[in-house]
């Protein structure tokens, strides 16, 4: 195992973790080691974005409500809350003897800090929308008022109010979101930005952070002052960064890895064979697509080559043949599952592959690209083997379709979510999205204008309208149809071009127990527990 040297600096936390080199797994006996593809950005549970990110903070922190380990919504930090009759306020009741890690109370007033913070324009924070639906909370995003404007308030320690814009059926699930996380005001106020590093995070979730080398661990221990600590049966928890997914096997493989975050396309049968039970999959709300930047030249305004290319992609061959681990192919944005919902199609999906590339074809032509006149566009990815193949093989596809001339570009994580954000040298970029909450808001809203997470940076004054009125429904049956009709309205723009569903894909070991399959593929550490040795 390649050893690992900490800029030279002895690291000891709680007796727990040796200096210099080590070639073993820090921690005690019962550490749970976990697999986690690419390190987190930040744990600033406002400006974190990516999954791997989520992952830790949902061990570290804790919102207002959660998920068990099968994905059924649970109360979290609020025993117990009611909504009034016109859906447009929430009173959330805390637990009695909240803490954070340090020992300091955690009270309501730390959530309410905590949603100011995250809609404050200076936070700039990732999912500023997320709590777009509350009262006022859009303009102090846009600068117009202040942040104590927001329609939050704690009348005392253990209530907090919360009043919305407008009815959101949806609203509960949000708060499971780290985003929606409290603040430790002391923290922020001595450390600012600072504060989500080992020494000064202050978290009040199951574990505390114990050590974070960038790149290869993230480390964490058991928070000895969470309120629910006496069910929390793993002491300490190793999150090791393994970019290479066939690294992340072979470690698991050696005994080192208790789970891993996924299993590589090309040894899926092998495994499958090989460890049968230990092997998890499950269907998950989540969409591989690539996206367009519609703010320049090739793809701005022209909807036939954004259409022609989307057509050329073989979705079928593409699950089958290169993903290859049970991915449905994508013809929807949403993808199905959802609740109360039936996704539209993309126009051309009922089309044999021969008579979607002659209309892709066509299309190209009208686009003014030809055999004399290629396309050439630059494709962007994040480092990982499965994205790298899916590049290949669309590469392969529109060359061999349509004569495009398709360059790869694979870029280190934050480099390629810095340039997504920025949107300058981007043309076609690989990415995905995770459902917050089984809603079809949480796939659909991020397209709306001005959405911080609207990577392509698609407007449509139709598809917003849609939204804005589907957000003011309080029919279901009603609300449904506005959400379909926006999403068939997108699909017609092709401002993306969706490609499969995931299907979450781990590996376990047989001695943990508490893990759950679902279809938000949450799986928080402090759930889960060695079996009993001697147990079966």
């Amino acid at each position: 195992m390649k050893t690992l040297r900490i800029l030279g600096l002895c690291l000891v936390f709680a007796g727990l973790y040796a200096c210099g080199e080590a070639d073993e797994p820090a921690g005690p006996p019962d550490t749970l080691q976990r697999g986690l593809p690419t390190d987190a950005e930040t744990l600033d549970h406002h400006k974190a974005r990516s999954l791997q990110a989520a992952d830790v903070l949902r061990d570290l922190g804790e919102g207002l409500v959660g998920y068990s380990a099968t994905g059924e919504l649970i109360p979290a930090a609020a025993e117990s809350w009611e909504v009034s009759d016109d859906g447009l306020r929430y009173t959330f009741h805390l637990r009695d003897g909240l803490r954070w890690s340090n020992g300091d109370p955690v009270v309501a007033d730390h959530f309410v800090a905590g949603m100011r913070r995250l809609v404050d324009p200076e936070t700039a924070a990732v999912y500023v929308d997320l709590l777009s639906g509350i009262e006022n909370a859009a303009a102090i995003s846009a600068g117009d008022i202040p942040v104590s404007m927001l329609g939050v308030e704690a009348p005392d320690d253990r209530t907090l109010v919360i009043r919305l814009a407008q009815p959101a059926p949806y609203f509960i699930n949000l708060l499971s979101n780290p985003s929606t996380f409290p603040i430790h005001p002391p923290s922020i106020a001595e450390h600012g930005d600072r504060f989500a590093r080992p020494g000064r995070l202050v978290s009040n979730g199951a574990y505390k952070l114990a050590a974070w080398v960038p790149g290869s661990l993230i480390a964490l221990t058991r928070n000895e002052h969470y309120w629910n600590n006496a069910a929390t049966a793993i002491d300490a928890v190793n999150y090791h960064v393994l970019v290479q997914d066939t690294a992340e096997l072979n470690r698991y493989r050696a005994g080192e890895l208790h789970i891993t975050s996924t299993v590589p396309p090309d040894a899926f049968a092998q495994v499958r064979n090989q460890y049968g039970n230990e092997l998890h999959v499950s269907p998950q709300l989540n969409i591989y697509y690539y996206g367009f930047n519609l703010t320049k030249p090739p793809f701005k305004d022209n909807l036939a080559l954004r259409q022609a290319l989307s057509m050329a992609v073989d979705r079928e061959e593409l699950v089958e043949d290169v993903v290859g681990r049970g991915e449905p192919p994508a013809y929807s944005w949403v993808p199905p599952g959802i609740n109360n919902y039936d996704p539209p199609r993309l126009s051309f999906s009922s089309l044999s592959k021969n008579d979607r590339e002659q209309r892709a074809r066509h299309l190209y032509r009208q686009a003014g690209y030809s055999e004399d006149n290629p396309l050439r566009v630059q494709i962007r990815f994040n480092t990982n083997a499965t994205h790298k193949k899916v590049a290949v093989a669309i590469q392969s596809m529109w060359l061999d379709v349509l004569g495009v001339e398709a360059e790869l570009i694979n870029e280190e994580s934050q480099v390629w979510l810095a340039n997504m954000r920025e949107a300058e040298v981007t043309q076609v970029f690989r990415a995905s999205w995770v459902g917050d909450y089984n809603d079809a808001h949480t796939f659909l809203s991020i397209l709306q204008s001005g959405n911080g997470m609207n990577m392509p940076r698609y407007e449509n004054e139709d598809y917003d309208e849609l939204m804005e009125l589907a957000a003011a429904q309080s029919d279901p049956k009603q609300r449904r149809l506005l959400l379909e009709e926006a999403e068939r309205k997108m699909l017609s723009d092709h401002p993306v071009i969706p490609l499969y569903f995931y299907v979450s894909k781990h590996l376990v070991k047989p001695e943990i127990e508490g893990w759950g399959d679902n279809v938000l593929d949450y799986h928080y550490s402090q759930h889960l527990s060695f079996k009993a040795a001697g147990g079966d």
